[in-house]
């Protein structure tokens, strides 16, 4: 098992796995179990995405797809880029 991966967040974390997962790639998420007893502290390293030696590679491509991707014009939301709603 190769560290491929650490994410900002658990849900980039479920993400990623859901992504890796329908391209074939079982994915182990490290410190899933650490995060709630975390709290608002930065978890700098805590949290990683692990997969089988021989599939690290595609999976670090896939990732890095995945980080380059960018919004396709007209898919934005009328609220883009955000607007806070109370």
């Amino acid at each position: 098992m190769q560290r491929i991966y650490e994410p900002a967040s658990l849900m980039e974390a479920e993400m990623l796995v859901g992504m890796l997962a329908s391209e074939g790639i079982e994915v182990h998420v490290i410190g899933r179990d650490l995060v709630g007893a975390m709290g608002d502290l930065p978890m700098h390293g805590l949290l990683a995405l692990a997969v089988a030696d021989e599939q690290a590679g595609y999976a670090r491509q896939l990732i890095d797809e995945y980080n380059a991707a960018q919004p396709l014009a007209g898919d934005e939301s009328e609220s883009f880029p955000g607007t806070l709603i109370c």
